[in-house]
């Protein structure tokens, strides 16, 4: 409890019944789950495996687990707990009770792009943003327990209802190879719980106390799971939900900050606790924070304060288009690097919307400063590194259905959508994967031998290199024959533009290279030699290429969502016009609509200057860049709304730095004394 503030230690101390913890941006909120974690094992005799945190992203379940361990006195306990996300324990529960929801034992987990495959088969159609709006909905309908029925009987016009029928043949889809998407992590848990008793039971028995991350961004789904774990008959709900309704910024996936008010309905007997300390910004920053978002209707009153104080005046510069915005925010980024001493990844640029991002880039580069993007696409979740990755997944394990089915379909082998239907639905009644089945008896029947053959060609390939992988094991050798009996290159060049192919390629080829590095035991021979199997895990289990490597000194590009969690000396917020933060949405939207997303885009504008530590700088543009013209824009009413003093917002055009200004200025910084 050593440097915690009171309410902190209230939070931990709590033990009475459900408790929700209203944690303002940089209140400490991940110390004090934690702490009451280590309090729950140390003092209140819970044991480890009977806990359970959740939260919304591996990375910070990771790194709750490991403070957690710290925390201990026996720093092993902390294996032995659930700290994971949703979908996570939902995949744990499904795993334990498949046979209670008729799947098999070892079902598949479809991503988004074997999902797209599905709906373009479905929906007759190539057009790309048609397949996402699909998908979205369904997403949207799974995380609200709306079922394809009740999908079709609301639907609004002859689209919604086009997808909601779709909707039902997915589900149909997924049933038959026995298989199940995203949403279906918690959507099929809580189905099994609402309809089975004696499982249900079962985990409350093992979860006794559970602890709720980030809690504004649930969704009805998501909710619905919590409290079917923490209630029941002669139960007394034992929960801590942490969240702060200021930063609920994600509805457009389905979060409802409704969830928040329904808490106390839900739980009449709600201990809430506030944190309005905050240990991360100056005051300037706090002022203009609760300033913005105190326009919004509140859920729960509460300011955040700071023994920070008072801090850098907030700057507000009008740029005359985003070209000059994006090459004064890399001049002044190096200027205020140069006076403050200070590193590259002491900076963010923010910005609303990753189409912003382009010129920046270009600016940052002429300037020669380092940048990585966040929210980018990750090595792994490039398509061309997918699809090699679904071979080494099959390699490694044959029931891996969805590995099965990106490998058979790429390269095209002659295996289309109604093969791989009627060989889900033959796989389903023996209740094996489908590259078993492939080899069962009795399939012939189901399929025409121009069917049959190129399946079994496809699965003696795989079992010929299984082979190997067991018996020789060096990945290089069984590598190189993967590739040339696929083909893969021949197919990029088939199917992209010359500069495509070449592109995608060369990811392939500093893939494979990489995964033989690795294999042979690293640069330098530290690691054991490893076989293409103990690779293929190793890279399931990766998110990305240089995951685990430490953070390069680099200024930080980031849409304002993926900001979130993240914190940062010094912030440039781009672009605060209206149109764009405000985002303008649809302006046919209702008035209620039209509100409840300015008010979303309110909290993702505090999102953005509760970032900032010790300088925020906030821009915006008099005119853009929209294809080859130039449109006029107006200030964001954010910026108004920060009520910043005259003292504090820079004058309109008073930073705009000319290159000799800069060099003078850098001149006249050399004979300074280091700021402070």
């Amino acid at each position: 409890m050593h440097g915690l503030n009171t309410p902190q230690r209230e939070a931990i101390q709590y033990m009475d019944g459900p408790c929700l913890v209203l944690a303002g941006a940089g209140s400490g909120k991940t110390r004090v789950i934690t702490t009451k974690i280590a309090s729950l094992i140390e003092e209140h005799g819970y044991e480890a495996k009977n806990i359970a945190a959740l939260t919304f992203t591996n990375k910070a379940a990771l790194e709750m687990q490991e403070r957690i361990a710290k925390l201990l006195t026996d720093p092993k306990q902390a294996k032995h707990l659930t700290v994971s996300t949703f979908h996570s324990l939902g995949v744990k529960i499904l795993r334990q009770e498949a046979q209670a929801l008729g799947l098999k034992d070892r079902f598949s987990i479809m991503d988004s792009d074997d999902c797209f495959s599905i709906v373009q088969d479905l929906a007759v159609t190539t057009d790309k943003q048609l397949i996402r709006r699909i998908q979205n909905a369904m997403s949207l309908w799974k995380n609200a327990l709306v079922d394809p029925d009740t999908a079709l009987r609301n639907a609004i016009d002859e689209d919604e209802a086009q997808a909601a029928r779709i909707y039902a043949s997915y589900v149909a889809t997924l049933s038959a190879y026995q298989a199940v998407d995203f949403d279906d992590l918690i959507r099929l848990p809580v189905e099994l719980f609402r309809n089975n008793e004696q499982v249900r039971d079962k985990w409350q028995r093992k979860l006794r106390y559970l602890l709720v991350d980030e809690y504004q961004d649930t969704n009805t789904c998501q909710y619905e799971l919590v409290k079917l774990l923490v209630t029941g008959p002669g139960k007394k709900p034992m929960f801590t939900a942490v969240g702060d309704d200021d930063q609920a910024i994600y509805a457009w996936r389905g979060a409802t900050i409704e969830n928040l008010k329904q808490l106390q309905v839900d739980f009449p007997d709600l201990r809430v606790i506030k944190l309005e300390q905050n240990y991360r910004s100056s005051t300037r920053i706090l002022q203009a924070a609760n300033a913005v978002i105190g326009n919004n209707p509140k859920l729960f009153e509460k300011a955040l304060w700071s023994e920070h104080g008072l801090g850098d005046p907030i700057k507000v510069v009008a740029m005359q288009d985003d070209d000059q915005e994006a090459e004064q925010v890399a001049i002044l980024i190096s200027a205020h690097k140069f006076e403050r001493r200070a590193k590259f990844s002491d900076y963010a640029i923010l910005y609303r919307g990753n189409h912003q991002a382009r010129v920046i880039e270009q600016a940052l580069r002429r300037e020669r400063i380092p940048y990585t993007i966040s929210g980018g696409q990750s090595f792994f979740d490039r398509a061309e590194i997918k699809d090699i990755i679904a071979y080494l997944r099959l390699i490694a394990n044959e029931d891996d259905d969805p590995a099965f089915i990106r490998a058979v379909t790429t390269p095209k082998r002659g295996v289309g959508q109604s093969t791989l239907e009627t060989l889900g639905a033959f796989a389903g009644q023996w209740q094996c994967s489908l590259f078993e089945a492939v080899f069962k008896g009795g399939l012939e029947a189901k399929l025409a031998e121009r069917q049959l053959t190129p399946l079994r060609e496809f699965c003696n390939f795989i079992n010929h290199l299984e082979t190997h992988a067991h018996r020789e094991g060096h990945a290089a050798t069984l590598l190189d024959e993967m590739m040339k009996e696929i083909n893969y290159e021949a197919y990029l060049y088939d199917n992209f533009d010359d500069r495509q192919a070449q592109s995608r390629w060369q990811n392939v080829i500093d893939f494979t290279m990489w995964l033989k590095e690795k294999g042979s035991g690293g640069k330098d021979g530290n690691d054991d030699e490893r076989s293409l199997l103990d690779l293929t895990q190793m890279v399931a289990l990766m998110s990305m290429l240089e995951g685990k490597d430490e953070e390069p000194d680099a200024v930080r590009m980031s849409t304002l969502h993926a900001s979130k969690g993240l914190e940062f000396p010094h912030v440039f917020l781009v672009g605060v016009e209206e149109g764009i933060l405000p985002h303008k949405g649809d302006p046919d939207a209702p008035v209620d609509t039209l509100a409840a997303r300015i008010e979303e885009e309110r909290r993702l504008m505090y999102v953005g200057i509760t970032r900032a530590q010790r300088s925020l700088h906030v821009t915006w543009c008099k005119r853009r860049k929209r294809a080859r013209e130039y449109i006029n824009c107006d200030i964001s009413r954010f910026i108004k709304e920060m009520k910043l003093d005259e003292g504090d917002a820079v004058p309109t055009e008073d930073e705009i730095i000319s290159p000799q200004d800069r060099l003078a200025n850098l001149k006249a910084l050399l004979q300074k004394p280091r700021a402070a």
